[in-house]
């Protein structure tokens, strides 16, 4: 019985810890997620989508059904596992333990989704127009829920909201 009370411990305190860092552990809903592809972008065999803290990987899993290439940067090192036990075969979706504000973002990505929190949206902003500055083309960003500031969406439907990040000069 202690045993169990350490491994639940232990799990608190690793998604606890990811909240300092990044956004607490809300699962998207894949109905609502198709429903965004479908209608804001349609994601593609041509497309590589980052998904920012992703999860158990249900927006990379997702995107895969749309032959896109996925890739997700998550903190939490058990969520991190889970995504990779549930997509071991697919070689063209992977998972990173890694920050996502100390990485920098594929060159051949398109997409990136994002579920922000109200506290790091101005940090976002302005790491995402470094990340389509320094690619040099402008980035398509996918968000949920809330609003990237200093911006207006180019679509929306329902909680999603669509951005075209354009380098800065």
């Amino acid at each position: 019985m202690v045993i169990i009370g350490y491994i639940a411990a232990g799990i608190v305190l690793l998604f606890g810890f990811v909240t300092f860092r990044g956004a607490p552990y809300l699962p998207s809903k894949k109905k609502q997620l198709k429903q965004a592809f479908d209608g804001l972008y349609a994601l593609g065999k041509s497309d590589t989508l980052v998904d920012i803290g992703s999860g158990d990987g249900i927006v990379l899993r997702t995107a895969r059904q749309y032959g896109a290439k996925a890739i997700g940067y998550e903190l939490n090192p058990l969520l991190v596992l889970i995504t990779r036990l549930m997509s071991w075969k697919d070689k063209k979706l992977s998972v990173r333990l890694a920050d996502f504000w100390r990485v920098q973002l594929p060159h051949e990505t398109t997409l990136v989704y994002v579920f922000p929190v109200e506290r790091d949206q101005k940090k976002l902003t302005r790491k995402l127009e470094a990340e389509a500055t320094r690619l040099g083309r402008s980035l398509m960003v996918l968000v949920y829920a809330h609003r990237l500031i200093g911006h207006e969406p180019e679509k929306q439907l329902g909680a999603y909201s669509l951005y075209r990040i354009q380098p800065l000069q």
